[in-house]
């Protein structure tokens, strides 16, 4: 499968995160419940399917502590998010508002993060920073003219 048809589905997926967390974070009556969930659900699917596929195909060992620990550290900030979004529903926000600014603003941390770990090779374009001013405009733009809940 193309990694262009994975990134898609990893869009679609956390383009629903958020408004099914909401939902069942409600009808939990408990944020902590809801998270709860996530974890469980993060286990089943991170934890027990590549620990499957890894020892069908012979591959549960040499894990390498730095390449161990980083991974760890971004499943941990993984973790972080749901927590920090979770907090953010239970203290009056709605998908609404929360998602945009999750996903409006994750692309620029991200090309600011990347750039900081693996530095560009030539000098970057001056368009970056358009497009870092059009990517915040735009997801303010969702957030201000959002359809009414």
């Amino acid at each position: 499968m193309s990694w262009i048809v994975l990134a898609f589905g990893a869009a679609l997926s956390w383009g629903m995160y958020g408004a099914s967390l909401h939902r069942g974070q409600l009808a939990l009556g408990n944020p902590m419940r809801a998270l709860l969930c996530v974890g469980v659900a993060y286990f089943l699917i991170g934890v027990l399917v590549p620990a499957g596929v890894l020892t069908s195909q012979g591959e549960m060992k040499n894990f390498k502590p730095p390449g161990t620990m980083t991974a760890t550290f971004a499943g941990a900030l993984g973790a972080i998010g749901a927590v920090f979004i979770i907090f953010a529903f239970r203290n009056g926000g709605s998908p609404t508002y929360v998602m945009p600014i999750v996903f409006g603003f994750a692309p620029l941390v991200n090309v600011i993060t990347t750039m900081i770990m693996h530095p560009p090779k030539s000098a970057v374009s001056p368009l970056l920073y358009l497009g870092f001013i059009l990517t915040a405009a735009g997801a303010g733009m969702v957030l201000y003219f959002r359809p009414q809940s």
